[in-house]
């Protein structure tokens, strides 16, 4: 079986576009909305492949597990706080459909790729 490297994980991919088009949205924001919400929404989208990849350079399937689970509640702090910028109508409705794909796409992802960390149970175990 071929190593990946992680720039080749399409979970990691997926993290990464969404965190370069939260970062492009909250740039055209005014000062207060950037600072406020605009703040947390980059650090919490940026955290989903941040932990991702520290996840990956950890030496057990278990640290890596843990990073994974991470990523996932910043993913959810995430969609919160663009929520939160949806609801004060800072989000256009052409960014808005552009997020939107991007978190309906990372979330199976994220799960895929923490359910293919998880040990696997040898041929015959389990069976009688």
């Amino acid at each position: 079986m071929a190593v990946l490297k992680l720039e080749e994980l399409r979970v990691y991919a997926a993290a990464e576009r969404l965190a370069d088009l939260v970062w492009d949205v909250v740039l055209s924001w005014d000062r207060f909305a950037r600072e406020t919400v605009g703040g947390q929404l980059v650090r919490a989208a940026d955290s989903v492949g941040a932990n991702i990849a520290e996840g990956f350079g950890r030496a057990s399937a278990a640290d890596n597990q843990r990073f994974v689970r991470i990523a996932r509640g910043s993913l959810y702090e995430a969609r919160h706080f663009l929520r939160r910028a949806d609801h004060r109508k800072l989000l256009s409705a052409e960014s808005r459909k552009a997020l939107h794909a991007t978190l309906d796409e990372l979330l199976p992802l994220l799960n895929a790729y923490l359910a293919s960390l998880r040990p696997k149970a040898k041929s015959g175990e389990g069976e009688e």
